[in-house]
């Protein structure tokens, strides 16, 4: 079974290397829609997949991490990314394009993360994400599964290689969020006192 929940976020970047005059000469936004569909074979002891309201924790922190920031491409022009640093206190630093395809890829990479290192306590079993989608614009939007997150000819993503301001950091509920993430430390989903048995 699946489960879709939406999460929006307001973005600038500049997407190097397309065909595009615009997008790849000039600092641009959109308003994006991320689409998380998380999949699994049994259901919680709330008859749930997974419980939406537990998105709300740290899953929603890090997709709200490009929230009114710039992202740029790490291996872009270093006086670039320097004004981006200087003159914006949300950034995020990725070492692949701020495309629509790599913001998806990034996503379900990070969610995919969390959840591995999740401690589950209400019955959740194999939770997964299944895909991403996120909307760049009301036309268009690119689409993540499984096997395009170890796909080299995609780019390689490590959780080392990821940087955030630390205005973004701070606006997580817990601002050691990555580090924590990156060193293999369990998160804990809350235990239920089981009304119904």
């Amino acid at each position: 079974m699946h489960i879709r929940k939406l999460f929006k976020f307001e973005n600038a970047h500049v997407v190097r290397n397309c065909s595009s005059d615009r997008c790849k000469r000039s600092i641009h936004g959109h308003s994006y829609q991320v689409e998380l569909i998380l999949a699994a074979d049994a259901l919680d002891h709330g008859q749930m997949v997974y419980d939406f309201g537990l998105l709300k924790g740290h899953i929603k922190d890090i997709i709200d991490s490009f929230d009114h920031a710039i992202t740029f491409w790490d291996k872009d022009n270093p006086d670039y990314i320097q004004a981006c640093k200087d003159f914006s206190a949300r950034w995020v630093s990725l070492p692949v394009s701020p495309s629509a395809e790599q913001f998806s890829r990034v996503i379900f990479f990070w969610v995919s993360h969390i959840l591995k290192q999740t401690v589950m306590q209400n019955g959740e079993q194999d939770i997964s994400v299944y895909s991403v989608i996120v909307h760049e614009t009301a036309t268009g939007y690119a689409q993540c599964f499984a096997h395009d997150i170890d796909n080299p000819k995609m780019g390689l993503l490590d959780l080392n290689d990821f940087e955030f301001s630390e205005q973004v950091k701070a606006e997580w509920g817990d601002p050691l969020l990555f580090d924590k993430l990156k060193n293999g430390e369990k998160f804990y989903n809350p235990v239920v006192d089981l009304q119904v048995k």
